[in-house]
């Protein structure tokens, strides 16, 4: 007898609420606890260590959306945002990462962009080297426009970047 026919795992239930900072800066100064995980985050636009006035200011940035991805309970497992068509700061919990969070948070992230924000295509930018996060991009229909070679130096280490593009989907 063949067995039926898998099914995708649902994802684990997750929805987006704004970013507040006085709330959920904590999480992120837990998940962030070093310059090469700042910079894996967000790039070059924070200094290291971070802190809650910069964190201020970024949810504060004239059309930037910024939101914390949180359980049914409540509890801050993520972080997402977009400024314009660009799709960034994508981080989950360290501590419940492998769990499909990643993907349930951007799916969200996505389907905001696109419906509620109504934006033609979402681009972003993510290090070569992260390999979990270039598959989880592709995977959800983001391809690469353009390799950016040693755009960042970490700990003496040379970064290269991928920068992504999705278009919405035909309506």
């Amino acid at each position: 007898m063949t067995p039926p026919p898998s099914r995708p795992s649902p994802l684990p239930p997750l929805s987006l609420r704004p970013f507040r900072p006085a709330d959920d800066a904590p999480a992120l100064h837990r998940w962030i606890t070093t310059r090469a995980e700042l910079v894996t985050w967000a790039g070059p636009a924070f200094t290291w260590p971070l802190d809650d006035s910069q964190l201020t200011a970024y949810a504060t940035e004239p059309g930037r959306h910024t939101w914390t991805a949180v359980s049914a309970d409540g509890h801050p497992l993520g972080h997402v945002s977009v400024r314009g068509t660009r799709l960034g700061r994508v981080l989950i919990d360290p501590r419940a990462r492998g769990r499909g969070l990643g993907e349930a948070l951007l799916t969200l992230a996505v389907d905001r962009a696109f419906g509620e924000l109504g934006l033609p295509s979402l681009d972003l930018g993510v290090y070569t080297h992260n390999t979990a996060a270039v598959r989880l991009y592709e995977k959800l229909g983001f391809r690469t426009e353009e390799v950016l070679e040693d755009v960042e130096e970490v700990d003496g280490i040379r970064w290269s970047a991928f920068q992504m593009r999705r278009a919405a989907p035909a309506r």
